[in-house]
């Protein structure tokens, strides 16, 4: 049996089929189905199958374009710990924030602070000003490690 999360079943040929053709996509969410039909031995109306049923199934969530920070004038990356000033407050920071387009994720973690938070600004100035904003917005305190050199990032698990 094939549970939601799994490509296929373990083991079998078709768990392979599914994990190259997930691995393809990922690499590269544009690739026709000729291409990965190619890629995989089958059929384009075999690959147009599975990749539609990966899909229904949840492991393929969404085709997306990939931005360059750099090109679209925000070289600077940031992340930023978030911590609510006070801890009776509702914990709403997320939905306060989510009109800051300069966050580009949030996520709720364990440990001292609530929420870490990547963003991208276009200078030391932007990212003061950007703090300043978050604060404000979820009432919360900051400690922030402004990144130097990325080596990888959204990497497909797969």
């Amino acid at each position: 049996m094939t549970s939601p999360s799994s490509p296929a079943e373990p083991g079998s040929g078709s768990a392979d089929v599914d994990r190259a053709l997930l691995a393809a996509l990922a690499r590269d969410g544009r690739a026709s189905y000729t291409d990965l039909a190619e890629r995989v031995g089958l059929s384009v109306s075999a690959v147009h199958q599975r990749v539609r049923r990966l899909e229904q199934r949840g492991l393929i969530t969404g085709y997306r374009a990939t931005l360059g920070a750099k090109a679209l004038g925000l070289p600077l990356t940031a992340f930023v710990s978030i911590t609510p000033i006070d801890v009776a407050q509702p914990d709403d920071a997320p939905a306060r924030l989510a009109h800051l387009s300069a966050i580009e994720e949030c996520h709720s973690v364990a440990g001292v602070e609530s929420y870490i938070l990547k963003v991208r600004v276009a200078s030391p100035d932007g990212l003061e000003a950007l703090l300043q904003e978050i604060r404000a917005a979820a009432n919360v305190t900051t400690r922030t490690t402004v990144v130097l050199s990325t080596f990888y990032e959204d990497r497909p698990p797969i």
